[in-house]
């Protein structure tokens, strides 16, 4: 029996040991999905947390041979995430509503928002689509070509081909601000 298979093993027979061996292996990994969906830090650290107590809970489940382990942990990992993004009724205040925040920021942001959105809008839809996966929905190149049902190669194709449009996209806004500014002038 490999080392990893015989650390599960003690771990589904509720081994501390274990589990602890097993956050050691896999929790930056694990950090890194989950702060790359959510993009906040003290979030993110409760959802590992709660992803680790899950692998605890649930460690009995897992099937060696239907899979990697790190690959069970991370769906986990990833539908916590998801599932703590998609709840909307939230009951404790995470936004700041200081009567000192600085309104003109949060609408440069909004601004920078739709003009992305609107570039992105006049991609392909296909290219529209591999974005929104990887860079909107936190999903890997590996994942998201398994949505769109395309090889990785071809999804990482279309990824590379839509950012090359876009900063073209952004290219042509810049060099016609420059030309505006000088014609003002």
């Amino acid at each position: 029996m490999s080392d990893e298979k015989n650390l599960i093993f003690k771990l589904q027979q509720k081994d501390e040991t274990a589990l602890g061996l097993i956050y050691d292996k896999y929790s930056s990994a694990l950090y890194g999905v989950i702060i790359r969906i959510c993009k906040d830090e003290d979030v993110a650290k409760n959802l590992l947390q709660d992803t680790f107590m899950t692998i605890w809970e649930k460690s009995e489940s897992y099937d060696v041979n239907k899979g990697r382990f790190y690959t069970w942990a991370y769906r986990i990992a990833k539908n916590k995430t998801l599932n703590f993004l998609r709840k909307s009724d939230q009951l404790i205040q995470v936004e700041d509503l200081s009567v000192y925040k600085d309104r003109t920021e949060e609408e440069t942001d909004k601004l920078d928002y739709l003009k992305l959105n609107g570039t992105i809008k006049r991609l392909e839809p296909h290219h529209q689509k591999a974005i929104e996966l990887v860079y909107f929905n936190g999903l890997t190149h590996r994942e998201a070509h398994e949505v769109m049902d395309v090889p990785l190669g071809t999804f990482k194709s279309y990824i590379k081909q839509a950012i090359k449009q876009l900063q073209q996209s952004y290219l042509k806004m810049v060099t016609f601000l420059m030309i505006l500014i000088e014609v003002m002038r």
